[in-house]
């Protein structure tokens, strides 16, 4: 039990270092996992062999998915893209069900765009439909919040699923489907909530006049194309290696293996993107370098959390997680709450799920997780544990706060709540399709 506790110590310093002195993310999991190596008895040339092979192996997997989903996030804000879907979106469904419309726009905008941009980039829409339809600005807000929340932490290619999934060895494929199945009803929870538990909260706030964007925004077709392509190639792909090969096995099913790969397919949807930019202009090289910084941070990040779990895998950390294997289908509690802990002492979700993800690397075959499935679901019920709960320590928290004229006191009387329901609907649900599917 030695390592396990030397595991626990490991993590408590990184999130204190995190929290006390603003350390990087990347830099806390690689002094992580050169202790953790240390104290498990490894010698130094296989720690730096692990560490090295860890940190390559999940940028080989998820690198470039992770730039090419960047890219479409980017130019999906700058373009415009994003308020032409949201405004699709609230006219489809209607002003009497705003909640309901902002909350699906979120849950669309975020699956390409980082949850805090989604909402910065909507906040204002946000504003314009409370006192269109006569909505408490409350209500929105947490709407909002909880759609970009759902696809943030639960359907790839967001980055936090997408990198708990290259660090799991978990189809990326099964990761969307289930991960659709699952953040659909955490989304609703959610809003429902916020419908009947925020109506009663005011919040005064003026309209202000926004700048022209000299960008003409794209037409709906194209702001949708480049999120939904891929997600359906991705399916398909997924699909079409049942056992039961459903779309044969010749040339059709090698076309959609291709093409349904997320690298492949990511990069067709960040090609779809540059059709934002509307005809007779170059192509935004400044969108483009703006999207590569924020994904190098990403990557950097994902690969420290590869790294971690794979120094992990070389300790008799499986040995000791043998001791859980009668749990079953209950032992998705374990990464749940890990990953919960990680979320409400340091903030960010996207670090909880990735080093959660590199903490359970160890224990998947001894819980009984090391199906396809079973890596599916972990992957899902880590992204419920990363929601649980957002408070002042999370960036997102602030950016809610900041752009809804939310005091503290509010936010954390609506956000914060419906993180906390959210989180333990996503539990629920990932527990009753562990029960069923393994």
């Amino acid at each position: 039990m030695i390592i396990f506790l030397w595991l626990l110590i490991t993590v408590a310093v990184i999130v204190w270092l995190t929290i006390k002195f603003q350390l990087h993310p990347f830099l806390g999991l690689l002094f992580g996992a050169l202790f953790i190596g240390f104290v498990g008895g490894l010698t130094p040339a296989n720690l730096m062999n692990s560490l090295a092979d860890g940190f390559g192996a999940t940028l080989r997997s998820i690198g470039i998915v992770i730039a090419a989903g960047a890219i479409i996030g980017e130019y999906l804000d700058r373009s415009g893209g994003a308020k032409v879907l949201a405004n699709k979106i609230l006219d489809s469904v209607g002003e009497k069900h705003a909640p309901l419309s902002i909350g699906l726009t979120g849950y669309i905008v975020s699956i390409p765009v980082f949850c805090d941009s989604g909402f910065i980039v909507l906040s204002a829409l946000n504003k314009a439909i409370s006192k269109r339809a006569n909505i408490p600005l409350a209500v929105l807000t947490v709407s909002l919040a909880s759609g970009l929340y759902a696809t943030h932490v639960f359907v790839p290619p967001t980055p936090g699923p997408l990198a708990a999934a290259a660090t799991l060895g978990a189809d990326i494929g099964w990761v969307l489907i289930l991960g659709i199945v699952v953040s659909i009803p955490v989304m609703l929870v959610a809003i429902l909530w916020a419908s009947k538990g925020c109506s009663h909260y005011v919040i005064e706030f003026e309209l202000s006049e926004e700048a022209e964007n000299q960008q003409t925004p794209p037409s709906f077709a194209l702001a949708i194309m480049p999120i939904l392509l891929p997600i359906v190639l991705i399916a398909i792909k997924s699909i079409a290696q049942l056992p039961s090969s459903p779309l044969g096995e010749n040339g059709i099913f090698n076309f959609f293996v291709f093409i349904g790969d997320p690298i492949i397919a990511l990069l067709i949807g960040a090609v779809l993107s540059f059709l934002m930019v509307r005809s007779g202009k170059k192509i935004q090289h400044l969108w483009l370098e703006e999207a590569l910084k924020k994904a190098g941070l990403i990557i950097l990040i994902t690969g420290a959390g590869g790294a971690f779990g794979a120094v992990l895998r070389e300790t008799n950390l499986s040995e000791i997680a043998s001791n859980f294997v009668d749990l079953g289908a209950f032992g998705m509690l374990i990464p749940f709450l890990i990953a919960a802990f990680l979320k409400t002492a340091q903030g960010s979700s996207t670090v909880a799920i990735i080093t959660t993800a590199a903490i359970m690397v160890p224990l998947m075959t001894a819980l009984g997780f090391d199906s396809t499935l079973g890596k599916a679901l972990v992957v899902l019920v880590i992204g419920a544990g990363s929601i649980t709960v957002s408070h002042v320590n999370d960036s997102y928290f602030w950016v809610i706060a900041k752009f809804s004229n939310m005091d503290t006191a509010t936010a954390l009387k609506t956000h914060t709540i419906a993180s906390m329901i959210m989180g333990f609907t996503g539990l629920l649900i990932v527990q009753i399709l562990a029960l069923v599917l393994l």
